[in-house]
């Protein structure tokens, strides 16, 4: 089988879902299957080796310059896609691209418009790239965003096509109220041309599908999936000396940093015999440098018991970060849809406290590795931290837990076998509406349809 999976940079920034989309790239690759994974927007940051094309579709300054200028999008493409050379684009998200979404719903109504819209020419050139020359059997979006390209592409391609929702509601709901509404409904509309939809967790199909207005029988999860090489931490059983308490994860408010910062203060009031440091690292950008100034004014209190570890420059160093912890907290405000940094923890013999909503309950549930307290009441995160300090036969219990739980539910061998599953249910779904479409690759053989 040939799969192509169409993913979006992250600007720069280590990002999760283009992270976890080359992750499954090699995983799928390493089962035999051909697979293309195609950077939009910008290339993707990886902390492994890095699977995708050198040619990125949609570049960032294009799609800009399309929007804001007729001269431009009136160019023949020749002579524009100069500057969607990946050095160019990761060196104006660095300097010059806002990736506010608040000051982006025009932009977001304008790329929902596809072949109408001022991108045309980028949607004829991926749908041209796609069914002509790449001509794979399954394409997978994992961008709901890209939506708007999906209508033109079924005229070069008539296999399935199907989307990955793993935080698009992130997005949507930092639009301004003015815009957010537009998108939803334009989002909506575009999503009739997929023809099916990919999440990680019960909890994001049941959002998505009330959010965008569509039945739970257009859904199909495939469970997040880490590569276990380099993970080398076991659970320990003696605690360092202070107690760790980590955060590993992109530095902004929605991830929760400040929330952790008070509720280790308030550990050390109610607690001031017990020895605790808390440790924080991961992506910091430009967009959210006042906010960890902020963070920081707030540690102060902490003293020498607060570090910045900073964001680890590859895997072996982020490894390193994590092994040094006894337990990782990330109290996102936001309902997190996949949550890989936990995954991570708990691979390395890491338990983790985490809020219960999004897709943490279930992970838990599935992993034993962690405790979850109630975002709405902030002392119990503290109470749950104490506890973990003066029980470590807790902690080395959900340690040993989490660190055989994550291996047998989120192994990339689990991830493969359903989404191979999966790709082959709507692959039979395509040819069974398709005269004189009567054959399906299944594996080494071919089946009968």
């Amino acid at each position: 089988m040939h799969i192509a999976i169409v993913t979006a940079g992250g600007a720069g920034m280590f990002c999760g879902s283009c992270m976890h989309d080359n992750t499954w790239a090699r995983a799928l690759r390493d089962t035999g299957h051909e697979v293309t994974l195609i950077p939009t927007y910008t290339p993707i940051r990886v902390d492994e080796e890095n699977l995708s094309s050198q040619r990125v579709f949609f570049g960032g300054i294009n799609v800009y310059l399309e929007y804001h200028s007729r001269l431009w999008r009136r160019l023949p493409r020749w002579m524009t896609r100069w500057v969607d050379h990946p050095k160019l684009i990761s060196l104006a998200t660095r300097f010059a691209v806002s990736n506010d979404a608040g000051e982006l719903g025009e932009l977001t109504l304008a790329m929902l418009d596809g072949e109408s819209g001022p991108q045309a020419q980028d949607v004829e050139e991926l749908a041209t790239f796609i069914g002509r020359e790449l001509k794979p059997d399954v394409v997978c979006f994992s961008n709901a965003l890209l939506a708007g390209a999906v209508r033109r592409l079924r005229g070069t391609f008539d296999g399935p096509i199907l989307c990955v929702l793993q935080g698009d509601d992130i997005f949507i709901e930092s639009l301004s109220p003015a815009f957010r509404s537009r998108v939803i409904s334009k989002l909506t509309e575009r999503a009739a041309d997929f023809d099916g939809f990919v999440v990680h967790s019960d909890y994001y199909r049941d959002h998505m599908a009330k959010l965008l207005s569509l039945s739970a029988t257009r859904f199909r999860s495939i469970p997040l999936g880490i590569s276990f090489d380099g993970h080398v931490g076991e659970p320990r059983v003696a605690a360092s000396e202070p107690f760790r308490i980590g955060y590993f994860a992109r530095v902004c408010p929605e991830k929760g940093l400040h929330l952790l910062v008070d509720a280790v203060k308030q550990l050390r009031r109610q607690h001031p015999a017990l020895a605790v440091e808390l440790v924080a690292g991961g992506f910091l950008g430009t967009r959210d440098a006042t906010y960890f100034e902020q963070v920081q004014r707030d540690a102060a209190p902490l003293g020498e018991s607060f570090r910045w570890a900073g964001s680890p420059p590859d895997h072996e160093s982020k490894v390193d970060l994590l092994c040094s912890l006894d337990v990782l907290c990330v109290p996102t405000v936001y309902r997190e849809p996949k949550g890989l940094y936990a995954l991570e923890a708990l691979a390395n013999g890491v338990p983790v406290v985490l809020p219960a909503h999004g897709a943490f309950p279930q992970m838990i549930d599935s992993t034993g590795g962690g405790l979850l307290f109630d975002p709405q009441r902030p002392a119990e995160l503290t109470s749950l931290l104490a506890r973990l300090i003066m029980e470590p036969q807790t902690r080395v219990a959900l340690a040993r837990a989490g660190y055989q739980g994550v291996r047998n539910a989120y192994s990339l061998t689990a991830m493969t076998d359903v989404t191979l599953r999966i790709f082959r249910e709507f692959q039979q779904q395509r040819t069974g509406n398709q005269p004189g479409k009567g054959r399906l690759e299944a594996g080494s053989e071919s089946v009968e349809v």
